[in-house]
C-alpha cells in the first residue's frame, strides 16, 4: 500500500483536508463509529454529492464516486494514516491518528459543555435537597418525595435533550460540507 507518513505535519492535513470527498470519507467514519465497505462509502458519498437520498443516486453517480474513491482518495488517507484500508475486503476504518486532523476541522458552533450542565444540576439538586431536608423557609413545605421527582426529572429531561442532540449532530452534514451554488 505504500508507506504511511511517519507524521502528519501541516502541509500533509492541508493536502488531505483540500478534497471535499476526503472530507466526506472522514465525516461519514465519523459519524457511523464502525468499519464500512468502501461501496457503501461510495453510495452515501454519492448521495452528499448530488443532494439526494442514497437509494435515489444512479448507477453512474455511484460508480464515478467509487472509482475516485479506490484510486485516488481512499489510498492518500491510508497513506496518511488516518484511514484503515484492506484493499482485499474493501473494508474502511478510522485510524487513531484520525484524531490528529480534528483540529483543523473547526466547526462555527460550540458544542454544549454537558459535563458542566449535569455538574450544575447535580449542585442544584444538592441545594435543593437539603433545604427541603432543613424544613428551611420556603422549602419546608415541599415534601422530600416531591423534591427527589423533581431532581430526578430534570436528570430525564437533560439526558434525553443530550441524546436528541448528539443523534441530530452525528445525522448533519457539516456546514463545510454543504454543497454551495
Amino acid at each position: 500500500m505504500g508507506s504511511r507518513e511517519t507524521e502528519l505535519s501541516q502541509d500533509v492535513v492541508f493536502d488531505i483536508l483540500s478534497s471535499p470527498r476526503r472530507r466526506y470519507v472522514l465525516f461519514y467514519l465519523r459519524k457511523t463509529g464502525e468499519t464500512v465497505k468502501l461501496t457503501d462509502l461510495a453510495e452515501q458519498v454519492a448521495a452528499w454529492e448530488n443532494e439526494t437520498a442514497p437509494e435515489e443516486i444512479t448507477d453512474q453517480q455511484r460508480k464515478r464516486v467509487y472509482v475516485s474513491l479506490y484510486q485516488t482518495h481512499v489510498p492518500r488517507l491510508a497513506e496518511a494514516g488516518v484511514i484503515e484500508y484492506d484493499k482485499e475486503s474493501g473494508n474502511i476504518a478510522l485510524a487513531e491518528d484520525a484524531s490528529n486532523i480534528d483540529e483543523y476541522l473547526g466547526t462555527t458552533e460550540q458544542p454544549l459543555p454537558w459535563q458542566q450542565l449535569y455538574l450544575a444540576l447535580a449542585g442544584i439538586s444538592v441545594v435543593l435537597l437539603g433545604l427541603t431536608t432543613l424544613d428551611v423557609s420556603v422549602f419546608a413545605a415541599v415534601p422530600e418525595s416531591v423534591a427527589a421527582a423533581i431532581i430526578v426529572t430534570g436528570f430525564v429531561v437533560t439526558a434525553m435533550i443530550h441524546s436528541f442532540v448528539r443523534l441530530s449532530r452525528r445525522r448533519a452534514v457539516p456546514d463545510e460540507l454543504q454543497r454551495r451554488r
